[in-house]
């Protein structure tokens, strides 16, 4: 099966999902993120701003103020085809939803890339070796690839995105460690 087959048939089982599917494995992935030493332990975070087929990053964000951690999210630039990640301390303000349909924060601080000590990623699948399968853009690969990146790299997904294989290339490069609602998963 290529990238694409494989974006599709994942997409489509989660169109399958209900609402409290989505919901109640959102939390339980959440709770497993944030039990993770990964976590606990790191002092700044980037997390992603969840589109509505992907686990509700909203608790691990609050989770993470209330404990006072930095987070950052990405700022993407669709014309140089890039993200910085940037603090943000509400997700009510200095957030709007951009031409890419993502939402993207308009304001914020931008965050040292080595100050960043877990990095959360979506993807619409992911297999048992942690290699990603992303929307195509390769915006996460690029990030990944620079050289002040030290953090460890953690996918979180639904356990139905986890599949046997993500068909690769040179460039994908994997995450050290996958959160699903059912499941830790660490890699080498």
């Amino acid at each position: 099966m290529d990238k694409q087959q494989l974006r599709q048939q994942i997409r489509t089982l989660l169109c399958k999902m209900t609402d409290q599917q989505k919901c109640e494995s959102s939390q339980k992935a959440c709770r497993a993120l944030i039990d993770t030493p990964e976590f606990q332990n790191a002092s700044t975070v980037m997390a992603f701003l969840s589109m509505p087929h992907e686990i509700d990053t909203t608790p691990i964000i609050l989770y993470a103020w209330q404990h006072c951690k930095t987070i950052a999210v990405p700022k993407i630039s669709w014309q140089q085809r890039h993200m910085i990640p940037v603090q943000i301390t509400s997700l009510e303000t200095g957030i709007a939803t951009d031409a890419g349909g993502l939402r993207n924060p308009v304001i914020g601080v931008p965050v040292p890339l080595d100050d960043i000590d877990l990095i959360i990623t979506p993807g619409l699948a992911f297999d048992t070796n942690g290699n990603r399968l992303g929307r195509g853009g390769s915006y996460y690969d690029r990030f990944f690839a620079h050289k002040d990146i030290r953090a460890v790299k953690c996918g979180l997904a639904f356990a139905g995105q986890l599949v046997e294989a993500v068909p690769t290339f040179q460039h994908d490069l994997p995450v050290n460690m996958l959160v699903t609602d059912e499941k830790v998963m660490y890699f080498k």
